[in-house]
């Protein structure tokens, strides 16, 4: 049968912030298409853009490999995907010209792709594939082995037809998500992976998926891959590959890369259950909302099972900004799901957004003040950035004319107006950042001076970081002052 030679749109060095921090995840959904294609009998390899330098370095691939179908696979579990950094669209232009220039028949299938196929099209890529992809893509390449002509009945495909755009209609996700194979680990090079990992972090962390899409509604966040369906593997399921990678790759800890980990009633009960009857000896990080996060058994089966950090969409500490963005949570239960987090052991952190359509300098203070109240271990602070598909997008979209997409993610540009400049978030970014570590510097003075027992040199540094932290916020919050008047 044909061969095919995966590859992604990421890459790592033309993303300054990520390369810097320095822990890079596998493409795991381009390991799902590999898998699935392979069980169908086709050859599979893999370029694997993380750590190239440039789109060139496919060629030797393409030349070596001679691949009857080049695809372009980007992994929908990994959040950075669905931005459409303009530095990534341009490598995979770049790359469908190669394999078209070297006899490949281009298919493409990522969340740039399917908001934007046409472009794909014009630059040379065969085929678009919307959506999940792995069943629309083993039929298409089914369809093209056999000689078919009429794509028309392949749903969730783009493609040309008399230089004509042909889009066929949605295709329904996938349902029962252990019907597909663990994903192809054997393909990718996990050496330089654990390097730059321990490298930067000391320890070695590899990502997996337990569910596909999320049910909530927030206005801001785009869903093109997996949608508003919730499916989830079994516990047995997850068991079995988190065995396989540790024989094989002896991870450190693991990245669970769900929208949501853990929805389904009963299923994070029956997983500790399981970590502790293999005894895995599992650390692992989520991602889940505050709303989910309020039942101490849920959260006691979260610390049982392994879990060490809690990434919370927790966007906003004013009420007025989370109901603007259909959220369906509470600043009060943000404040109840930190402290049970911490109750039982576990690191809460904040991903935050500024910069939402309405948002006011009381709003601004309100944020900064629940972070400095609830200091979580760590957090993520963006401005928000308009997704195709969303309701922000369409209510923001007249005013994208110039910019609509980010050049890598530390860009932080509002592309659209607002209470204040752009130049301002940016400049916010930095300050809550500074702010937020001087508070947890006096933290850990008070916790010295409660504890004196706890004093080590690492403790004693943080502690009297805030000498460096106090001025740097001092001079950040009158620059800030400034901007807000101009």
């Amino acid at each position: 049968m044909s061969a095919i030679l995966f590859t992604h749109s990421y890459f790592l060095r033309f993303d300054p912030k990520q390369w810097k921090t320095g822990q890079p995840y596998a493409p795991l959904g381009t390991l799902y298409a590999a898998a699935v294609m392979r069980q169908e009998g086709y050859s599979v390899s893999l370029f694997d853009t993380m750590f190239a330098h440039n789109a060139a370095e496919v060629i030797p691939y393409i030349e070596k490999q001679q691949p009857e179908f080049f695809v372009i696979y980007d992994d929908g579990f990994n959040y950075l995907t669905k931005m459409c950094l303009t530095n990534m669209r341009e490598a995979a232009f770049e790359m469908i010209a190669k394999a078209k220039q070297r006899g490949c028949t281009v298919i493409v299938s990522s969340s740039d792709s399917t908001d934007h196929f046409e472009n794909y099209l014009t630059k040379g890529a065969d085929f678009i594939l919307i959506g999940e992809a792995e069943l629309t893509l083993k039929e298409l390449v089914h369809a093209i082995e056999n000689n078919v002509t009429d794509f028309s009945g392949i749903q969730g495909l783009a493609y040309k037809h008399n230089d004509h755009v042909v889009k066929t209609v949605k295709r329904s996700v996938i349902k029962e998500l252990d019907d597909l194979p663990i994903p192809a680990w054997d393909i990718v090079d996990i050496t330089p992976y654990r390097e730059m990992w321990m490298q930067h972090a000391g320890y070695f962390s590899m990502n997996m998926g337990t569910t596909r899409g999320c049910p909530f509604k927030c206005n801001w966040c785009a869903k093109p891959i997996y949608g508003n369906r919730y499916n989830s593997r079994s516990p047995e399921n997850v068991i079995a590959e988190l065995k396989m990678l540790k024989e094989k790759y002896q991870y450190d800890h693991i990245w669970f890369c769900d929208d949501i980990f853990g929805l389904k009633p009963g299923w994070v009960n029956r997983f500790a259950d399981l970590v502790e009857k293999e005894n895995l000896q599992l650390k692992f990080k989520i991602q889940a909302r505050a709303d989910l996060l309020l039942q101490e058994n849920y959260i006691k089966d979260l610390a049982r099972a392994g879990c060490d950090m809690i990434w919370m969409g927790a966007e906003s500490g004013s009420q007025k900004i989370l109901d603007a963005m259909d959220k369906g949570t509470t600043v009060e239960q943000i404040y109840t799901a930190t402290k049970l987090i911490k109750k039982h052991g576990m690191k809460p952190c904040f991903f935050i957004q500024f910069g939402y359509p309405g948002e006011t300098k009381e709003d601004i203070a309100s944020t900064i003040n629940m972070i400095n109240t609830l200091l979580p271990y760590d957090m993520g602070i963006s401005v928000s950035y308009p997704l195709p598909g969303t309701k922000f997008f369409e209510n923001v979209q007249s005013q994208l004319k110039e910019k609509a997409n980010w050049t890598d993610s530390d860009e932080l540009m509002l592309m659209f107006h607002n209470t204040y400049k752009p130049e301002y978030y940016k400049k916010l970014h930095r300050y809550v950042h500074k702010n937020y570590r001087k508070h947890k510097a006096m933290q850990q003075a008070k916790d010295l001076l409660r504890k004196p027992g706890t004093l080590t040199l690492q403790t004693l540094k943080k502690a009297l970081s805030f000498m460096y932290y106090t001025p740097a916020t001092f001079i950040d919050e009158r620059r800030l002052n400034k901007l807000a008047k101009e």
